[in-house]
């Protein structure tokens, strides 16, 4: 069989803009974001670089505001000194430009080297020629970063994502604003979902009842913006015992140990509620290692403050559970930062409350205090107990956003 003729794609378009429609307003102010950005150019002077090339989710929405949707396709973001510009294919339409602080191209999928064709072009127009430019060597896959060497050849490739990492570090008023609406939806989802629990109604249904409770909220808080990825883990007996296992068609039943876990999303914003429950009573075992967490969990919080180093306060935790005999159930830190971050973006690596990181708080910062237990399932008190605030630090301590009940006297559901 003959092997059909290639189209002749000479007089396709392979790079363009694509204005349709208006600009919206952004999540935050224009200076929010001339604010990101002069931190982003102080990036580049540090590294001696002529531009940056972002293609991780999560920098490409803290710098542009816009929020890609890869689907095997490269997204982009050029910050030059000057301005600027996303990166995105053709078949998100005019979406990114209506959404982007900035200027926006577009690339076709008419040649696999559009997307660089396009960063190519954006550095051509602005006459930058460059030596050196800023990357995100763990956005990167292997054959993309490739694809960046052979695209821009005699261009050394400077990695920039740690230094990037540290700025978002720091939240602004307008973000910290954005993250208390966060926890305050947070705490209305797992209001409805504990209200709505009962012997025989499914993990599942509860986690609907959870996302119908809060995504009106964030509607009416981010009346311009994209509604998306708000969810909710609620989880039953073995199923609580990974802080990420989904919920499941399973029907609750008395004497379950249940987690529940709100979790908004703010314009591609992380904020979170989770909170141990149980229905009807629990046995003696049960009751006294859930007592232990939430001991755990206001240790935690008296040690949140500016100064203390993260990795001091994850130390001592462990040695509390130690005490208990515990610690080997222990099988996470015991928080991390929030911001632009989701199970799709990526996370702040350098705030987490593990026993390696030497990062001092700061004012500024927002990080959550969420101690866990697991007990394997032969052992008595069997399941997942986990409780989950966020913080911001303050000048003098930090400000507490979360609102909703904490422990045994105030979550067994008869």
């Amino acid at each position: 069989m003959a092997k059909p003729q290639k189209t002749n794609l000479d007089n396709v378009p392979h790079v363009f803009t694509q204005h349709n429609g208006e600009q919206i307003a952004t999540t935050f102010s224009p200076q929010e974001f001339e604010r990101r950005l002069r931190n982003a150019r102080e990036v580049m002077a540090e590294k001696d670089v002529d531009a940056l090339v972002l293609t991780t989710m999560h920098n490409i929405k803290y710098y542009s505001d816009f929020v890609p949707s890869p689907f095997g396709r490269t997204f982009g973001l050029v910050i030059t000194p000057e301005d600027s510009i996303t990166v995105t294919p053709w078949v998100d339409g005019g979406m990114p430009w209506r959404t982007t602080h900035g200027k926006n191209i577009v690339y076709s999928d008419w040649d696999s080297e559009n997307m660089l064709r396009a960063v190519q072009h954006t550095l051509d127009e602005r006459n930058i020629k460059p030596r050196r430019l800023g990357v995100e060597f763990d956005g990167l896959v292997v054959d993309e970063y490739h694809s960046f060497q052979n695209w821009f050849e005699g261009v050394e490739l400077v990695d920039v994502a740690e230094p990037l990492m540290w700025r978002r570090l720091i939240k602004s008023e307008e973000e910290i604003v954005l993250m208390r609406e966060g926890a305050r939806i947070a705490d209305i989802g797992g209001r409805a979902v504990k209200n709505a629990i009962r012997e025989g109604i499914t993990e599942y249904e509860l986690a609907q009842i959870a996302v119908d409770a809060m995504v009106p909220e964030i509607a009416k808080a981010y009346p311009n913006q994209e509604v998306r990825e708000t969810f909710a883990l609620i989880q039953s007996g073995i199923n609580t015992d990974g802080a990420h296992n989904w919920p499941t068609t399973r029907k609750l039943q008395k004497g379950d140990l249940l987690s529940i876990n709100c979790f908004p999303m703010m314009s591609g914003h992380y904020t979170a509620m989770e909170r141990s429950m149980h229905l009807g009573q629990p046995d003696d075992r049960t009751l006294e290692i859930w007592k232990l967490n939430v001991e755990a969990y206001k240790l935690g919080l008296e040690m949140v403050k500016p100064g203390v180093v993260a990795g001091d306060v994850a130390a001592e935790l462990n040695r509390f559970f130690e005490k208990h005999d515990l610690l080997q159930y222990a099988p996470i830190g015991y928080g991390h930062s929030f911001g632009v971050m989701s199970p799709y973006y990526g996370r702040e690596a350098g705030m987490e409350f593990q026993e390696h990181i030497e990062t001092e708080l700061k004012p500024g910062m927002v990080v959550s205090m969420e101690p866990m237990l697991v007990i394997p399932n032969d052992m008595p008190g069997a399941g997942g107990y986990r409780e989950h605030d966020m913080l911001v630090i303050t000048e003098d301590g930090h400000e507490n956003l979360t609102e909703f009940e904490v422990g045994p006297e105030h979550n067994i559901i008869d």
